[in-house]
């Protein structure tokens, strides 16, 4: 697998088998799914995995809150503290 992997990265930056142990590792780490587990052996490929789906949670997660700040948005005075206020956390 690592010589088709070498001839598919040809004229690339290679990334060596330590370095991709070392990204899942910190992958395990970073993902709540699998860093809550008791088992340490969770293969690489159920980590990229749960890191796609942990992903999509914080996309869908910022999907809603952009649309409730919309709504928001729509309901109070431009001119009013509450608008000062998200403007200013907006701004961060």
């Amino acid at each position: 697998m690592s010589s088709r992997r070498s001839r598919q990265q040809s004229g690339s930056t290679r990334i060596s088998d330590d370095q991709i142990i070392e990204l899942v590792s910190k992958l395990r780490q970073l993902v709540p799914e699998i860093r809550n587990r008791r088992s340490d052996k969770v293969s690489a490929s159920k980590v990229l995995q749960e890191t796609c789906n942990y992903i999509r949670g914080l996309h869908r997660e910022v999907d809603d809150l952009s649309e409730r700040l919309a709504q928001l948005l729509a309901t109070i005075d431009t001119e009013s503290a509450e608008a000062a206020i998200i403007r200013s956390l907006l701004n961060q």
